[in-house]
């Protein structure tokens, strides 16, 4: 589970990269910038939520214990 959990980040982590790479810095509200937004903004929110839930999984085994 902890490896699935590191190749998620990662790949949030590239989809960060390559939606960052996809901004038309000239012109920031234009359809693809728009668009490479939203992307980035998911990837931050699936990081986030991948933090909460390893977070929740050690919690969890401290409780066990």
């Amino acid at each position: 589970m902890k490896i699935l959990h590191y190749i998620l980040f990662i790949l949030a982590f590239a989809l960060i990269v390559f939606n960052v790479t996809q901004l038309n810095f000239d012109n920031i509200l234009s359809n693809d910038s728009v668009i490479a937004m939203i992307g980035i903004v998911a990837s931050f929110c699936a990081i986030l939520i991948l933090l909460i839930f390893r977070m929740s999984k050690s919690i969890e085994d401290k409780l066990k214990d």
